[in-house]
């Protein structure tokens, strides 16, 4: 199982580095091209280094603890507290993009299509490289490898939202699209950390430990 870990911990390094580049890229172009749209992006990537940042220093931590002979717990537990807290700012994220996209619906922003549909584009393809990744089998998964793989797989899914939101905004001129779509992922993300929470919840607590249930485990 350790070399799984150390596979995992190889994993999330990569998808750490891909979103932190990324972010230093877009924030960068942002602030030159003085584009809202590439300098929220990258603001918001800073919140899936962070998460996934978390999942990697939790391998890092299991891997120095499953040496020392002082520990004497179950270092499965720390990579459970890991995906537990990673679920929480899931949960975070999705209410964030709901509250903005309401605020966006009360009060209209106008928006350079062009430029925000090509971010969310650039968004996509960091995510779903970031997903090939993190892809792993789910019976050898745990909670870390999940959360930070439901983190890509969020972020993909908004910036598909945004994609086909924008796309039909400026098509028809219907700015709310781009709202709706917005909240519509909001709530898949919310049941999304709300299963890693529950999962993650019981292994900490010592609840079900033999159950290992996959059914919140959607794509």
């Amino acid at each position: 199982m350790s070399e799984q870990k150390n596979k995992y911990e190889n994993k999330t390094m990569w998808v750490v580095l891909l979103t932190a580049v990324t972010m230093v890229v877009e924030i960068i172009f942002g602030l030159t091209t003085k584009s809202m749209a590439l300098l929220a992006d990258g603001i918001h990537m800073g919140s899936h280094v962070l998460a996934i940042g978390l999942s990697w220093i939790a391998y890092i931590i299991v891997r120095r603890v499953s040496k020392s002979e002082k520990f004497k717990g179950n270092s499965d537990k720390i990579l459970s507290l890991s995906g537990y807290s990673s679920g929480l700012m899931l949960l975070i994220f999705a209410v964030v993009i709901m509250i903005e996209a309401i605020q966006r619906f009360y009060n209209p922003v106008d928006i350079v299509y062009k430029e925000a549909i090509l971010v969310a584009i650039i968004g996509l393809i960091v995510n779903i490289a970031s997903a090939f990744i993190l892809h792993h089998k789910h019976e050898h998964s745990d909670h870390n490898i999940r959360a930070a793989y439901l983190h890509v797989i969020a972020d993909a899914l908004t910036s598909v939202s945004a994609i086909l939101g924008l796309t039909a905004a400026m098509i028809w001129d219907i700015p709310f699209i781009d709202t709706i779509a917005a909240l519509i992922s909001s709530f898949v993300i919310i049941k999304w950390s709300v299963g890693l929470l529950k999962d993650s919840g019981k292994v900490l607590l010592d609840i079900d430990q033999n159950n290992h249930k996959h059914e919140h485990y959607h794509h």
